[in-house]
């Protein structure tokens, strides 16, 4: 039996597996059930004879970094099949989901639910279904005595949702790994393999006011109003970004683009009948995979400045908020040429290279290690929204792929 056959006939294993992770919620923030999850994960790696490393990020590093969640301890799971051969391909996928919200069609965002050949659930797109993928694509090969041609290597992380600070860039700076490829499981999917993402800055802009009766306005300063000027400011700047291209190898172009107010908020003594004193957005600043996050954070802090700057008795403090580096890699290696023709073997079409508008934890690797690395993973619709869902067929494929690249690929 191949390992493709396998994986035909274990469509239901493969499922219940999944169902299995997404009924452990692990919420991020704040980092909900990160112990029973990797606990669960580090034994179904060792049940399938890898060696397995369950690290706790130390507590002295998570005070630093996150201390209003020291009660949500982080964990990371590193694995090795040491196949004897010279390379080794490192598989990784985070575990942590976005919060939920809304109704969703099978009621339950966590008790998954297969309707039509889809499973409905949080974390099923993004990215528990990469990581049932990436365990029964080892299941398959173990099951059927097939000996990859590459060592393998495994890495299930922490908080991509926020920074990865103290997940897959933990593993990437600390983790010990011996990785030479590098396969991220989301960024591309279907016939499309990824080759490279967008980055992000994201800021919070403070408008600072002067609080008065409401019956007097003219005695405050409306943080709101300077807060509204200074948003319609930042037009111009969406012009400017509008005038910069980049054309990815499948010929989309790509702009970088601004997102405002995905969260804002009034200060402090909010009231009808106040002059509002305080104001604040958020900014979420892709950055296009040939733009440097630093640059991309120091022009767009200069035009807040100085549109603030003209607009009368506008005073902003700008926070940082967090960061995730672009990366991109011209897909000509014969790493990425494997995967692509592994794609279109078992999906019986051709596959093409892509590059993702989302940011993931490829750059980690890419630039980092400075190993090649890809995206690919099962996928799916509907990324942190209502009914968020995998296509049972693609969790299987994206299995079957895998696979199949561990079998042809030899470093």
């Amino acid at each position: 039996m191949s390992p493709a056959d396998y994986l035909s006939r274990h469509e239901a294993d493969l499922v219940g597996f999944l169902q299995k992770l997404i009924r452990l919620r692990t919420v991020n923030p704040p980092g909900e059930n990160y112990g029973e999850t990797t606990a669960l994960l580090a034994a179904t790696l060792r049940g399938l004879g890898l060696q397995v490393r369950r690290v706790a990020i130390p507590r002295a590093l998570q005070k630093k970094t996150q201390p209003d969640q020291l009660a949500y301890p982080r964990y990371n799971v590193i694995a090795f099949w040491d196949a004897g051969a010279k390379k080794t391909v490192h598989f990784n996928a985070h575990y942590d989901v976005v919060p939920v919200s809304g109704q969703w069609k099978h009621g339950d965002a966590f008790n998954p639910a297969v309707q039509g050949g889809w499973m409905y659930g949080r974390g099923t797109a993004d990215m528990k279904g990469a990581i049932a993928s990436i365990v029964y694509a080892l299941k398959a090969l173990r099951a059927t005595g097939t000996r990859p041609r590459c060592n393998v290597e495994v890495s299930f992380t922490a908080d991509e949702e926020t920074d990865s600070l103290l997940g897959t860039n933990w593993v990437v700076d600390r983790g010990r790994l011996r990785a030479d490829f590098a396969v991220v499981g989301e960024g591309g999917e279907g016939d499309a393999v990824c080759c490279g993402h967008n980055g992000v800055v994201w800021l919070n802009v403070r408008v600072h006011g002067k609080p008065a009766h409401g019956s007097t306005p003219e005695r405050g300063i409306n943080a709101l109003e300077k807060m509204s000027a200074l948003v319609l400011a930042l037009d111009g700047y969406k012009k400017i970004l509008a005038r910069r291209r980049f054309r990815t190898p499948e010929g989309r172009v790509m702009t970088p683009t601004l997102n405002l107010g995905g969260v804002f908020a009034p200060g402090e003594g909010g009231k009808i009948n106040t002059v509002p004193a305080a104001a604040s957005f958020t900014i979420d600043r892709r950055v296009l995979p040939v733009e440097s996050v630093a640059t991309a954070e120091r022009e767009l802090r200069a035009f807040l400045t100085k549109a603030a700057a003209k607009i009368p008795q506008c005073r902003i403090t700008i926070e940082k908020v967090s960061d995730n580096h672009s990366c991109y890699t011209a897909p000509t290696s014969a790493f990425f040429k494997t995967m692509q023709a592994c794609v279109a073997r078992v999906r019986r079409r051709p596959s093409r290279a892509m590059v993702s508008t989302g940011f993931n934890d490829m750059h980690f690797f890419a630039q980092h290690l400075k190993i090649p690395t890809l995206g690919y993973g099962p996928g799916g619709l509907d990324y942190h929204a209502v009914d968020e869902r995998a296509r049972v067929r693609d969790l299987v494929d994206a299995a079957a792929i895998y696979a199949e690249l561990l079998t042809t690929f030899g470093g």
